[in-house]
């Protein structure tokens, strides 16, 4: 009688063990068609800490743009509103607004506005060379297709060049 007992009480747990292995794999499956139904995609942004200067990475999904041009638009004018931590700094003075983007045969030509040039309230030391590098890495992170950006600041070519270090 009792290995009987034991021999149902374990079965029973065996079928509530797969039973809930179920459960949880039509909630994975009907997540996943949810997740594409939304149509949304996921984007990085780099900005710096405020005390010490080191990286700080923050996701944010957005809906699906119709064109890449209108993709890039939208992440550039994200890059610029600036971090959502209380504790990162923004890479460009808060004013700084987008004036143009166009996006050609692989490039990226952005024009910013004259206060992309100007330095930083809370990190006056900090190089908008260093800010400019951190948003192209970022567009070609996220934007793969994209082979080179060239930027403007108030329609005056900016030349930036290849830095090895981030956040230094």
């Amino acid at each position: 009688m009792k290995g009987m007992r034991n021999r149902k009480k374990r079965g029973g747990r065996i079928k509530s063990y797969i039973r809930r292995l179920v459960y949880l794999f039509l909630l994975g499956i009907f997540t996943c068609i949810q997740i594409r139904q939304i149509n949304q995609v996921r984007r990085t942004f780099m900005f710096y800490t405020l005390r010490d200067g080191k990286p700080l990475v923050e996701d944010r999904m957005f809906s699906r743009a119709p064109t890449e041009e209108i993709a890039l638009r939208r992440y550039v004018e994200e890059a610029l509103l600036g971090p959502v931590a209380p504790d990162a700094l923004p890479l460009f003075p808060r004013e700084t607004r987008l004036r143009s983007l166009l996006y050609r045969d692989q490039v990226l030509y952005l024009d910013l506005s004259e206060s992309a040039a100007l330095p930083l309230l809370e990190a006056p030391r900090r190089d908008v060379f260093l800010s400019l590098d951190t948003l192209k890495q970022g567009i070609q992170r996220n934007f793969p297709s994209v082979q080179e950006v060239k930027f403007f600041i108030y329609g005056h070519t900016v030349r930036i060049m290849q830095t090895d270090a981030v956040g230094e």
